[in-house]
């Protein structure tokens, strides 16, 4: 018999609206997953950065970046039954409220804070606070840690030396400010909306998860969206139909790809690679938006992650974990976090610190530098984010297979004041990394890049260690615009029965990560579903 509904994708957002849409046992849900059930690995909070590149990982990477010395810039994004909540470095933020009035000043009725708090708190169980701003009922375990590194609260006190005052609840009241950070970790364990939502209902008679399903396009008839089509085999497919709704739940990479083949999108790109033209939308793929980052690093007399690297330290906190005692691998990576403004004409931060007890790389020398290597000596980094980026790009496609990975464009740094605002906050993290309340832990300078630097050097620096934040959203923008794609519902324009619920509907970027905003979206997709 044909479900009801079909959800595609199970990660941050899919995973939690099969569990809404199936909690009625009248309601039959069919979750496919590309990727399969997270492996035993996912569930320990130290290992997150081995997850990249592995079978959990799309692994995507840009196109050579024009303004970032044409490097080509790495994009994890999960592929496993809880998506990238499954593989990201666990940090729970919700953003500014102001993020969501604005989305409704854009047209966008019901998404403004004091709409989608009551989302956010649906979800969520915290142990770390109780007051009007949190959940206590939810699935999504959330708190702050019991005890941070020692150079984590030099950190803390570094930053309000410099003005960025400590801020208990960076989701509460307001955000700005310096705070340690609060996780999806609960004993020990990754929350993941897998571990969360999907496997405590994974015998759920009216729920049925297939994984290995990798989609070839969804079925559209006569304007209507009545199914998928996915890959059972290299040259194989199957047709599934449902009753009544198709969510896309791909993320902002794989949504407006799936679009696009499906027939939805810009008719000359469509055309160009043989694809019927169902609906001209030229904004299916555009408005791209993503966290940038740079950092900095010293060494520490204080051991940290890195001891993990040599082979006694990773057996040690191996067994520890195992026996549920104290072990560095009990944890996320970064620690401590800091929204500030690069100058007050800014409506909301625009850039954040993260803190972590390690040092960017193996060798910090720029010509063997590598973001993505365990270092074998003790330090640590203050990463420069930036929230608010100028410059924007797109999703394009590479071929009419959905298989074949699609054109990631960007644009990082295309955008002047965007490189302006990250030397910005790269000068004050040294500063802050040359504050005395770093004396106790400090083993000695790295100079990487030199203190008192040009801002040439410093842009040099930028261009040489940018990444990602792994933080994509908007390329299916909401909106009753022509530059939209699905409307305030989140029905995508000019076909029934299809609505999107991940990422990429976000008309503008989140100031903070955005796995939280992920989930919040599911549970008002849920609502705006079910209430229908």
């Amino acid at each position: 018999m044909n479900p009801d509904y079909i959800v595609i994708g199970a990660g941050s957002s899919g995973g939690v609206l099969a569990n809404r849409l199936s909690t009625n046992a009248e309601n039959s849900v069919l979750l496919l997953e590309a990727g399969g059930k997270p492996t035993f690995l996912s569930k320990i909070p130290g290992w997150y950065s081995l997850l990249n590149r592995s079978k959990m990982d799309w692994a995507f990477s840009t196109e050579p970046q024009k303004f970032v010395n044409n490097r080509k810039i790495f994009i994890p994004r999960g592929k496993a039954l809880g998506g990238s909540s499954a593989t990201n470095a666990m940090a729970y933020v919700r953003g500014s409220a102001k993020d969501y009035n604005l989305w409704k000043q854009l047209g966008n009725n019901g998404w403004e804070y004091a709409e989608v708090l009551k989302y956010f708190k649906k979800s969520e169980n915290n142990h770390s606070f109780n007051d009007h701003f949190h959940g206590k009922n939810g699935e999504l375990n959330v708190s702050l840690r019991q005890k941070y590194h020692k150079s984590s609260y030099a950190f803390i006190a570094a930053c309000q030396e410099f003005g960025l005052d400590f801020n208990e609840d960076y989701n509460g009241k307001y955000q700005e400010g310096t705070s340690f950070l609060q996780y999806t970790i609960h004993n020990n364990i990754r929350q993941s909306t897998y571990e969360a939502f999907l496997k405590p209902i994974y015998q759920r008679e009216n729920l049925k998860i297939r994984t290995g399903a990798e989609v070839k396009k969804i079925i559209i008839k006569d304007g209507k969206a009545v199914g998928v089509e996915i890959f059972t085999g290299r040259n194989t497919t199957e047709q599934v139909f449902c009753r009544k709704e198709i969510i896309l739940c791909a993320g902002a990479i794989k949504s407006p790809q799936i679009l696009k083949i499906s027939g939805i999108g810009p008719k000359d790109e469509l055309k160009k690679f043989n694809i019927e033209v169902l609906v001209d939308n030229q904004a299916v793929g555009e408005n791209l938006k993503d966290h940038i980052w740079t950092g900095c690093s010293d060494f520490s007399k204080e051991n940290g992650l890195n001891s993990i690297t040599k082979p006694s330290g990773f057996l040690q906190n191996m067994l520890q974990y195992m026996r549920k005692k104290e072990s560095l691998f009990n944890h996320s990576i970064i620690e401590t976090t800091s929204f500030f403004k690069s100058s007050e004409e800014e409506e909301v931060a625009d850039l954040q610190f993260h803190f972590s007890p390690l040092h960017i790389g193996t060798d910090y020398q720029a010509d063997l530098y590598n973001p993505f290597s365990l270092p074998k000596t003790n330090g640590h980094t203050i990463l420069t984010v930036l929230l608010h980026p100028e410059s924007s790009g797109f999703i394009g496609l590479n071929s009419a297979d959905s298989r074949i990975a699609p054109k990631i464009q960007p644009n990082f740094l295309s955008k002047e004041n965007d490189l302006k605002r990250l030397i910005f906050g790269l000068k004050k993290s040294l500063q802050i990394l040359d504050s005395p309340q770093f004396d106790e832990v400090r083993a000695s300078k790295m100079n990487w890049p030199p203190r008192n630097s040009s801002d040439e050097q410093y842009a040099e620096h930028i261009k040489k260690t940018l990444e990602t934040l792994y933080h994509p959203v908007g390329t299916c923008r909401m909106g009753n615009d022509e530059n939209s794609v699905v409307n305030s519902n989140l029905k995508v324009h000019n076909i029934e029965n299809l609505r999107i619920a991940d990422a990429s509907i976000m008309p503008d970027i989140v100031t903070g990560n955005t796995n939280a905003a992920c989930i919040m979206i599911a549970e008002k997709a849920a609502d705006l579903i079910l209430e229908n």
